[in-house]
This record gives structure tokens, sequence and C-alpha cells, in this order.
């Protein structure tokens, strides 16, 4: 037992010197190819072996016969080993070029498409998560495309809101500093409509800018979705009254939800106008709420505009759209704004906001969490 002992201290010796050489040159050559540290490593796994056979052949007093013996045996060993690493090194390094060429390719706009072949089971699963950031990179170059699109709608859409304003104003101005304006309290009662509709279109883009921004600060509060319909309705009532739409609150649960008052009623009150301005007099405008399921709370807006084309179901939310105004009863007063800021403020809740068709009109769906 004590010769089996003094045999493993002395291989354990000859290995580690051998195996200490090995983790310097690993260290010195660090920067190079996958295929050195490869070699490198079988190199040291049979030096490892020769320096403890070596170092027990000293010590038993092998003769020169025996110990040439062993020292070809371990040496072919190593020619094996190292042939073997080489190839084996080398083949992913080709494997790991094929793979840079091919991340190279979509890093510069186009689509990654993993190289064909066998792989290791970490370049496999380098391929993968390369595959699936190419396609979050390409699904964000689509919203980067439809953002500036939508950003250049509603730059024109702006450029000809406050166009049109503007010129009425200057008009007004030059008459009533002209004195020929016939009836200066008309005029006065238009320019401050104007201005009106004026700072409710800047408002309107702060608000969003806040929104895109990520710089919307909500205080929730836990109320009934009762309250913020009752508000809604009452803050909307002239305008339905103007323009001969009928309101029906009906029917709404008195469900408890965490929101921030405050922009969950711009929010209804958007959905309303919206609504109200795209239905024909004698129209009806129905609001009702309900929970859906035992987590979410549904906020509902129909109206009697005649329903809104299919491929249009999509963008109804984005910034500055409008629509077919061929449908339209009353030009909108704003700038296509309204519906993109309740999408904002929805979604800063953890809500989804959604419209569909429904026989004579379309219904606005807002789902928010209820509150526990």
């Amino acid at each position: 037992m004590k010769d089996l002992l003094l045999i493993a201290l002395y291989a354990l010796v000859g290995a580690a010197g051998a195996g200490l050489l090995g983790a310097l040159a690993l260290r010195v050559l660090r920067g190079r190819s996958v295929a050195v540290a490869l070699t490198v490593v079988a190199g040291v796994a049979v030096t490892a072996m020769l320096a403890g056979t070596l170092a027990v052949a000293w010590a038993m007093f092998l003769s020169a016969h025996d110990l040439t013996v062993v020292t070809t045996v371990v040496g072919m060993a190593a020619v094996v080993s190292l042939a073997v690493a080489l190839l084996l090194g080398r083949w992913v390094v080709a494997r790991s070029n094929e793979l840079a060429r091919a991340a190279r390719s979509f890093g510069e706009g186009g689509r990654f498409a993993a190289p064909g072949g066998e792989a290791t089971a970490e370049l496999a699963q380098l391929s993968r998560e390369l595959e699936a950031t190419s396609a979050r990179l390409a699904e964000s170059r689509e919203r980067e495309r439809a953002l500036d699109a939508s950003r250049r709608e509603l730059v024109a859409w702006i450029s000809h809101d406050l166009r049109t304003p503007l010129a009425g104003l200057r008009a007004m101005a030059e008459a009533l500093e002209d004195g020929m304006a016939q009836d200066p309290d008309r005029y006065f009662r238009q320019i401050r409509t104007e201005v009106e509709r004026l700072n409710s279109m800047v408002g309107d883009l702060f608000e969003l800018s806040r929104i895109h921004a990520g710089a919307l600060t909500l205080s929730p509060s836990r109320m009934s979705v009762y309250d913020l319909v009752g508000d809604a309705l009452a803050g909307a009532d002239p305008l339905a009254r103007e323009l001969g739409v009928r309101l029906v609150g009906n029917p709404v649960d008195a469900v408890p939800v965490e929101v921030d008052g405050k922009e969950m009623t711009r929010v209804l009150g958007n959905l309303l106008i919206n609504a109200i301005r795209r239905t024909p007099a004698d129209g009806t405008v129905a609001v009702a709420a309900e929970r859906r399921g035992y987590d979410s709370v549904v906020l509902s807006v129909t109206d009697g505009c005649g329903g809104i084309p299919e491929e249009d179901l999509p963008r109804v939310f984005d910034t500055g759209w409008r629509g077919n105004h061929a449908r339209t009863p009353t030009p909108p007063a704003g700038a296509g704004l309204g519906l993109a800021i309740v999408r904002g403020i929805v979604e800063a809740h953890a809500g989804h906001a959604g419209v569909r068709n429904v026989p004579g009109g379309c219904r606005f769906e807002v789902t928010l969490p209820a509150a526990p």
C-alpha cells in the first residue's frame, strides 16, 4: 500500500508540472484560434501522462529498454491526440467562420440565415439566438418604418390644420385692424374659438410627446368605472346635443379599477368625442363597462359611423390617422392624435385598446386590469 501511494505521488507531481506549463501556455495564447487551444489541451493531456509515467519509471528504476518502450507508446499516443485535436480545431474554426459570415450579412441590414451542416451544441445555440435576434431586428425595422410614415403623415396633417386657423386669424385680425369688420363681436368670438382649437392641438401634441418619451406620470387610485363613465358622459353631452347625437350609458357595472382618474377620463372623452363626430345626426353612441373574466374590465364605446374598412383597422390608433373622410359626417377638429393618445395612456395602465366593426358602426374597447 505504501508503494502504491508513493507511485501515485510521483505521478501526481509529474502531471502537475505538465499541467502548470499547459495553463501558462493557454494564458499566453488566449487570444489565438480555438484550434491552437485544443492542440495545447491535447498536448497537456499527453505530456502530463508522459511526465507522470517517466517520474514513476525513474522512481522504480526501470531498465533502459522498458523506459524506451513506455516513452514510444506515450509518444505515439501524443501524435494521435494532437492530430485529432488539430482536426477538431479546424472543423470548429470553419464552422465559426461560416457563422461569422452569416452574422455579418444580417448585421448589414439583411436577415440571418444559419449555415447548413453539423455544428457543436454551443454553435447551434448561438445560431438560434442569432436567428431570434434577426427576427426581432426585422420587426423593429418594420415598426421604425411605420413610425416614420406616421410621423410624416402627422407633420402633413399638423401643417394643414395649423395653416387653416392661422390664415383665418390673420384675415380676421386684418379686418379688425382696418375697421372693415361689420360685426366685431362675432369676429372676437370666432378668434377665441380658433385659439381654443389651436390650444387643444398643442395640448394633444404635448401629451403625445410625453407618452412617446415615457415621461407620462400616473397617479393611480381606486375608483369605480361607473364614476369614470359618468364623468366622461357629462363632458361629452354638450357636443352630442349640438350635433344631435344620443348618448346611452347602459349597462355600466360598478367594477373597481386602479387608474389615474384624470388620464382615463381623457381616454373616454377622446373616444366619445371621436364617436360623436363620426356618428350622423339622430344616431346613437353607446358606452358600456363590464368585468371580463376574473381580472379584466372592458370599457366600450360604440358609434354609428358605418364601419371602418378592414385594411384600416390595424392603423386606427396610429399617430395622425384619420381614415376615410367620405364616411365622416363632420370634419375632425383635431389632428388625428386622440386615438394615439388613447392607446398610449391605456398601455401605460398595463391595458390594451382595440377596435372592431359592428353592424352600423364600430366599437372601441379598452381593457384594463381589475382592482383586487
